[in-house]
């Protein structure tokens, strides 16, 4: 054993310098990697997807659903009060006595979704795309529907039923429909 230390090389014919120069890299690395991961961004979540549910009476008030699927969802009395559902997609949606009060569905996709008896107080709609929506018995007070396409009937009975001027936006409800 003698003459493998005096020889300057281990058994593996490495010498110990680089042995330990080695343990010393891998390390090295290992702090780096870790320290890498503790700042770096944590990656986002995914958006819910409750796509062609039942959720009758479902309380979703307040929340952060930017992105949330709700395609073919019965929502009936459901409760979106107050939460942000930019980029949603309520494509088919039954909404039928909704809450919808000061919701942000910016760029939200509503295109066939049925708005009967659902209050969309003061709800900023701006570029969200509601051609083919139905809305009946609808309360729109204070919403701003900037830049919707909306079919010819559907005008119509939301420009019936337009007043006040939305909070956030600060449009006039009846200016942001197109309303003559």
């Amino acid at each position: 054993m003698l003459p493998l230390l005096f020889s300057g090389r281990s058994r593996s014919g490495r010498s110990p310098g680089s042995l330990a120069g080695g343990v010393l890299a891998l390390l090295f690395a290992l702090v780096s990697a870790i320290g890498l991961a503790l700042v770096s961004p944590l990656p986002a979540q995914a958006a819910m997807d409750v796509a062609k549910q039942v959720l009758i009476g479902a309380d979703f008030h307040d929340q952060d659903l930017r992105g949330a699927t709700f395609n073919l969802t019965n929502l009936r009395d459901a409760t979106f009060a107050g939460s942000d559902l930019q980029g949603a997609s309520l494509f088919g949606a039954k909404l039928q006595d909704a809450d919808l009060s000061n919701t942000n569905l910016k760029e939200a996709t509503l295109d066939s979704a049925i708005f009967d008896g659902t209050n969309l107080t003061n709800a900023v709609l701006e570029d969200a795309f509601a051609f083919n929506t139905k809305f009946t018995n609808v309360v729109i007070e204070g919403a701003d529907f900037t830049n919707v396409p909306l079919r010819g009937d559907a005008l119509k009975t939301l420009c019936g039923l337009a007043s006040g001027t939305n909070p956030v936006t600060g449009r006039d409800t009846r200016a942001s429909l197109g309303c003559s």
